[in-house]
């Protein structure tokens, strides 16, 4: 991995913008996942579930893509 402190700095909103959506999915991820233990017949939960749980990862991607955009 090369040093891109530019693009860490440029992506830092960008970042705290998907770091709040990655909150909502931790919520959406924890109903749906007590849904599911309490319903097993709501397939859809599990759907609802694996979708938080991509709302979760969102900061880490974002922060990604704009440090491999920004060359040294």
């Amino acid at each position: 991995m090369e040093c891109r402190p530019l693009g860490f700095l440029i992506g830092l909103p960008f970042a705290f913008i998907s770091l709040l959506l990655s909150l909502v999915g931790v919520i959406i991820w924890l109903i749906g996942s007590v849904l599911s233990c309490l319903c097993p017949c709501c397939i859809c939960c599990a759907g609802v579930a694996n979708l938080a749980v991509t709302m979760v990862e969102i900061p880490f991607k974002v922060i990604r893509w704009f440090i491999d955009l920004i060359p040294c």
